[in-house]
């Protein structure tokens, strides 16, 4: 079939499968069957028509799969061609059970890597399996322990091209698995700011912006301005914030990690997003990680998010946030904590989510006061675009 862009839940919306054989089906029987070349021009002809083919047919694949689909995989692939998301299904070879499967892919450097797979994504149960894998030349073997039922399954399996293939046995069962490639984008990437809105940041320059500097009258940003619409750190120049203050807001904002598979932790696309410069959302690249309250989507510290939504580094991503500032009384004295809701991803992930503190790396400041956008540099390369809100 042709892949196409389906909804999963209503949530996290564009699931692409990108297995080029049976999207091209539709092209086959106009192509196929090039017996006629052979009586007039030989073999060889027949050859080079062939690789043609096989070019033309790979090209059809990069347009059926189109726009910010298409520039997530290359950007993946590009980085690491095995990382990622996977998507399929496992059965017995008896027939008697199967069911579905997916796999996320970490990238952890020098050739290895892990695989989490589970029933489904954006769960926070337990992995089903958790192989350890390495690069061997162009294809990336895996080995691991699985969990079935009861029982404890040892499983194999490889990564060539697009197909992750593999078997799992123990003394009583044995079955195979296979899942493609998966490009999962959020609903509301590119989204444009409506009426009446605040932008912040539309990647032409950085007016509504100033650095967070010790020496007065020193507020000019360091960070590059990419031709591609983005902004990025500039890593150990300071911070951004804006220079117009906010009070209850809904914040939009797309931001990408770098391709860090060495780092580890905090170490590894580390930045963050500051509401009035106080309250931190989280970024971070821990794709495939458990989602901790210091990893990405995480209020810094204070809660983490119901599910990981983070995306594999180098895809574009998405955060839209509701943010209620605290209220104080007339005398100054707080009568209601600060609140936000996130949505990571176009999944919930903080359901107005009480803030009673400011989180660590804040500007400081007065807390009864209005306050800026505050894009953190913590020593990566992280990226940023498409940033507007509305006030509230």
């Amino acid at each position: 079939m042709i892949p196409e862009v389906t909804m999963k839940n209503g949530k996290y919306s564009s699931l692409i499968n990108d297995g080029q054989g049976e999207a091209l089906d539709w092209i086959k029987p106009d192509f196929v069957g090039l017996d006629w070349i052979k009586p007039a021009f030989g073999g060889t002809v027949a050859l080079i028509s062939l690789l043609f083919l096989s070019l033309f047919l790979s090209s059809c694949a990069d347009l059926l799969v189109s726009g910010p689909a298409l520039e997530a995989r290359r950007a993946i692939e590009a980085a690491d061609p095995a990382m990622g998301d996977w998507q399929g299904s496992w059965k017995l070879d008896d027939e008697s059970d199967s069911g579905p499967l997916v796999a996320q892919v970490i990238a952890l450097g020098k050739g290895t890597y892990r695989a989490n797979f589970y029933g489904r994504f954006d769960t926070r149960e337990e992995p089903v399996a958790v192989l350890q894998g390495r690069r061997e030349g162009p294809v990336v073997l895996f080995a691991g322990l699985a969990r079935y039922e009861d029982a404890e399954l040892q499983v194999q399996g490889a990564i060539e091209g697009r197909k992750f293939t593999g078997t799992f046995e123990d003394e009583d069962t044995t079955g195979s698995f296979a899942v493609e490639r998966e490009i999962r984008l959020s609903p509301t990437l590119g989204a444009k700011p409506p009426a009446g809105a605040v932008v912040l940041f539309d990647g032409k320059d950085f007016d509504a912006w100033k650095r967070i500097s010790k020496k007065s009258g020193d507020e000019s940003v360091q960070w590059k301005l990419l031709k591609a619409g983005a902004m990025e750190v500039e890593p150990r120049t300071g911070s951004i914030i804006t220079k117009k203050e906010f009070a209850d807001v809904k914040l939009h904002l797309e931001f990408r990690t770098p391709f860090m598979p060495d780092a580890r932790g905090q170490k590894r696309g580390n930045s963050g997003v500051y509401l009035q410069g106080r309250y931190e959302v989280q970024v971070l690249d821990s794709y495939g990680l458990e989602g901790m309250d210091n990893e990405c989507g995480g209020i810094y510290k204070v809660a983490p998010p119901l599910v990981n939504m983070c995306a594999p580094p180098m895809q574009w991503q998405t955060y839209d946030i509701t943010f209620q500032a605290p209220r104080f009384d007339s005398t100054g004295k707080l009568i209601r904590d600060a609140r936000m809701t996130v949505i990571h991803n176009g999944v919930k992930i903080h359901d107005n989510v009480k803030v009673s503190k400011v989180t660590k790396a804040a500007t400081g400041g007065d807390v009864t006061q209005r306050g800026g956008i505050y894009l953190q540099d913590h020593g990566n390369a992280v990226q940023y675009r498409n940033i507007w809100l509305v006030e509230l």
